[in-house]
């Protein structure tokens, strides 16, 4: 495995703001710490990082949710946030109340001072389409959803 580091500069917008770390060797992606939460117009729970960071062309940033949602009513309102090269605002992490119906005992949201999500970077390739009439055949061809039955 080739071992790629990069450094990145970051902003703390808050003195507060807690600058991601790996949790431990091997990780792949740095927790985010909240710095501030306020709930928008839509229910949304918006939880700002307090960072803003400088990306380089080439490179994305990925937010995912940490594996600590499941403990949460809440889910990560895109999935996974895309963070571009030339964004430099502040990181934040917004999330969306569940059903109610959906759990039971799980109905706290993230807490100030709580790591509330990771954040992957990783480099990005450039992509040019090149429309066609023929593609090439697959083992899997057009199949859907399922269709490989595992």
């Amino acid at each position: 495995m080739v071992e790629v580091k990069i450094k990145i500069k970051l902003k703390k917008i808050v003195s507060e703001a807690v600058i991601p770390t790996y949790s431990t060797e091997g990780d792949a992606a740095m927790d985010l710490t909240a710095v501030s939460k306020v709930v928008d117009t839509f229910g949304n729970r918006v939880y700002g990082t307090g960072l803003a960071i400088e990306i380089p062309r080439g490179y994305v940033g990925l937010i995912f949710p940490r594996s600590s949602i499941s403990k949460y009513n809440l889910g990560l309102t895109n999935c996974v946030g895309v963070i571009d090269s030339g964004y430099r605002g502040e990181i934040i992490c917004k999330f969306k109340k569940l059903s109610e119906n959906m759990f039971h005992n799980n109905t706290t949201d993230y807490n100030i001072g709580d790591r509330v999500a990771q954040i992957m970077i990783i480099p990005v390739p450039e992509i040019t389409f090149i429309e066609t009439s023929d593609l090439s055949s697959s083992e899997r061809g057009e199949g859907g959803y399922g269709s490989t039955g595992k």
